[in-house]
């Protein structure tokens, strides 16, 4: 099952997509419960926005290990939880906006995990429990930024830096999946999702010992390699096996929207 929050004539909600890309509105929604009702939509009649906007916004920064030689760091020898801003989400289709004084703005692919059941002091094996689903999010970064300003709080967190949709995914096949990332139609990235330092289920205990998560709340789980420059106009796709692709155009602020 995907979930999709869509807006249709000024109205937000909550629908269940089906593999016909038919929607089935509901009254609720999947955290705090819901009814179906008989209202049936076609996927492309509405705007789809972010799936979820998270009580609070967790992120991993350091969890592939090609990344990080990338970035000429230290392997973690333990999870580390960082966090991220809300104002900055934007849904599947949505631009970009890269600020004038933006000149090394880059990608990052991610798989994100989308918390559905209060969890605190959580064993490994009993966190997949915790998890409504999953979907994908665009990590961008201005590098300039991010060698210079201690909290990253504009490096990662201007309006309109993190992605993410475009729906949530039940379920998925961690071992088989890739991240594939794409500009203006041009695979650039490919790696296997499931080789990070740290898994999922681990980061949720570990999270859970000192923090409590909540339903809504949503862990972005990292990447691997790197990212070209990115220019007023590209074109960057996400996509992970079985849960669908992420695309955005990236547009300089100041510049001709075309």
């Amino acid at each position: 099952m995907r979930w999709i929050r869509y807006t249709l004539n000024g109205e937000t909600g909550y629908g269940m997509l089906d593999d016909n890309d038919r929607v089935t509105a509901v009254r609720g929604d999947p955290f705090g419960g819901y009814d179906t009702t008989a209202t049936r939509l076609d996927l492309a009649d509405v705007k789809l926005e972010v799936p979820v906007v998270p009580p609070t916004f967790y992120c991993v920064g350091l969890n592939y290990v090609k990344h990080i030689g990338t970035e000429g760091l230290a392997i973690p020898k333990k999870p580390d939880v960082g966090y991220r801003a809300n104002n900055a989400l934007i849904a599947h289709g949505e631009d970009v906006i890269m600020p004038a004084d933006a000149n090394r703005v880059h990608y990052e692919g991610e798989l994100v995990v989308v918390i559905g059941k209060k969890a605190k002091h959580v064993d490994i094996g009993e966190a997949a429990q915790c998890i409504l689903g999953y979907t994908i999010g665009n990590d961008v970064s201005e590098r300039n930024w991010q060698a210079s300003d201690r909290t990253f709080w504009r490096s990662k967190n201007t309006d309109t830096f993190k992605p993410m949709g475009p729906w949530i995914a039940a379920g998925i096949d961690l071992p088989a999946m890739e991240t594939a990332v794409s500009v203006n139609g041009r695979e650039t990235t490919r790696f296997r999702t499931g080789e990070m330092l740290f898994g999922i289920e681990e980061f949720i205990s570990a999270m859970s010992r000192y923090i409590t998560l909540y339903p809504g709340d949503i862990l972005w789980m990292g990447t691997d390699g790197s990212s070209p420059d990115l220019r007023h106009g590209d074109r960057v796709d996400v996509t992970l096996t079985g849960l669908g692709t992420l695309s955005n155009r990236f547009v300089k602020a100041g510049e001709p929207r075309g």
